[in-house]
């Protein structure tokens, strides 16, 4: 037989008082404000108000809530493009196959999540970890990126003011600093994933944060620079016409970190070419379009004007020969047509690699009944063709590039000038180069077409205005 004992209370000695008391469903070990222990149904409070439970020198704990830490969700790897963590979570993250956003859930002081990198896919394929609403992560409203192989982090949200706080990191300390480039300055365009600044005019891109993100490909950028083109000469009374101006140099870089599709010119393979950038402020000038040939004196144009961007320089187009007075095309990023028997100005000068341009047409040195044609300017992508007896030769054809997100056609020759009577053959106006008496197209860097002899209505033509475009990664 089992020995028992039975009782509902038990007493201290000195004063009576209960040490252990049993009513109803409630048993109460302590006395007034010693109770350390209340068992009441389904709950069991230890310890008093206003005190501390501790355990033994060497003790452990079980079940009395988080100590700074996750449950690891070992049974659920995640894969999927994206995924909202719950507070309390760590997860494992697959990125072999695609990049990962993980949402936070909405911050409240105490809650932890944390992450790691599955298959060390990070700098491959990141993940991105985007915070609820207004919340902000190292004190910064915007998302984070885990973009090392192995990385791992454990986030602490503490209050309004810094939101998530990393507490613990594999590799490096994540805040929610955007991870990619972020700047100001032109006109500011979006394709895809990237942004585009677009200069017509002079201005300056000015970098405030460079990218953190896969460095440093993210900052190594894509940009074109097309330079002002040159202008066109008219011809002289009883004379020989004058020639196109060669268009402006035409030079890019198709970046890996922002690809598309660019053009035949692409100076990426030549290290040279290539700028990576940093928090700095860059000047950009777009170089002018040389001024058409004025009525009187030489008769020629103005060669074009410089465009830069950091240490890449285009050069203006040559100007379009004229009669007696210069009858050679002048030489630039791409030549002017000559006139009379004159060749055309030589293009890609200064030299550079790959050719921001080419050379201009030879004037037709033939006289019939006053018609000869001057030489077509050099484009950016052939050079300008000879003039004829009767016509002024066609301006070389320009470039087409995609780096604003859409075909666009640049550095187009102007077209050699034709006597009044004849009618001239089509020039390639939709690069940019002018045709006979019609200046090149602002910001393509287009030359301008020659004119009619003796100035006049029929001057040659401006050159067309050039243009810089900067392309990168922004998300």
């Amino acid at each position: 037989m089992t020995s028992k004992i039975k009782v509902d209370n038990i007493n201290k000695v000195s004063d009576d008082s209960n040490i252990i008391k049993k009513c109803g469903s409630t048993t109460t070990v302590g006395s007034g404000s010693g109770n350390t222990i209340v068992v009441c149904g389904s709950t069991i409070t230890i310890g008093r108000c206003g005190a501390s439970v501790a355990l033994a020198s060497g003790a452990s704990q079980t079940g009395f809530g988080r100590e700074g830490s996750v449950d690891w969700q070992t049974g659920s790897i995640k894969t999927a493009a994206t995924f909202t963590a719950a507070s309390g979570e760590g997860y494992f993250v697959d990125t072999s196959s695609n990049a990962i956003t993980a949402n936070l859930p909405a911050g409240s002081a105490g809650a932890i999540v944390a992450f790691s990198d599955y298959a060390r896919n990070f700098a491959t394929n990141n993940l991105t970890i985007s915070p609820n609403g207004s919340d902000k992560i190292g004190g910064i409203g915007e998302d984070a990126t885990l973009d090392v192989n192995g990385q791992a982090t454990t986030l602490v949200y503490v209050d309004g003011t810094k939101g998530w706080i990393n507490v613990q990191n594999a590799e490096d300390t994540e805040t929610g600093v955007p991870p990619f480039i972020d700047a100001t300055g032109g006109t500011i365009t979006c394709s895809g994933n990237c942004k585009i600044h677009t200069f017509t005019g002079p201005g300056t891109f000015a970098v405030s944060s460079i990218a953190t993100c896969c460095a440093p490909v993210n900052n190594l950028v894509s940009f074109l620079v097309v330079a002002g083109g040159g202008g066109g000469a008219h011809g002289q009374v009883c004379r020989y016409t004058g020639g196109g101006g060669g268009a402006g140099g035409v030079r890019e870089v198709v970046s890996p970190g922002s690809p598309y599709t660019g053009s035949p010119l692409n100076g990426y393979p030549t290290p040279g070419n290539r700028i990576t950038v940093t928090a700095t402020s860059f000047p950009i000038t777009v170089g002018a379009g040389g001024a058409e040939a004025p009525p009187t004196g030489p008769g020629r144009g103005e060669p074009g004007s410089v465009s830069t961007f950091s240490t890449i320089s285009s050069a203006g187009g040559g100007y379009g020969g004229n009669g007696d007075y210069q009858p050679a095309g002048a030489s630039g990023g791409s030549g002017g047509g000559g006139s009379g028997a004159s060749s055309g100005g030589a293009g890609n000068t200064p030299p550079v690699t790959p050719s921001q341009g080419n050379s201009g047409g030879t004037g037709c040195g033939a006289w019939a009944s006053g018609r000869n044609g001057g030489g077509g300017g050099g484009g950016a992508g052939a050079v300008g063709q000879t003039g004829s007896p009767s016509v002024g030769g066609a301006g070389g054809t320009g470039v087409e590039t995609n780096i604003p997100g859409g075909p666009l056609k640049v550095g187009g020759g102007g077209q050699g000038s034709s006597t009044a009577t004849v009618v001239p053959c089509a020039p390639f106006t939709d690069f940019g180069g002018g045709a006979w008496k019609t200046a090149g197209t602002a910001n393509t860097g287009g030359g301008g077409g020659g004119g009619d002899l003796g100035g006049g209505p029929g001057n040659g033509r401006a050159g067309g205005s050039g243009i810089v475009i900067i392309r990168y990664k922004a998300r």
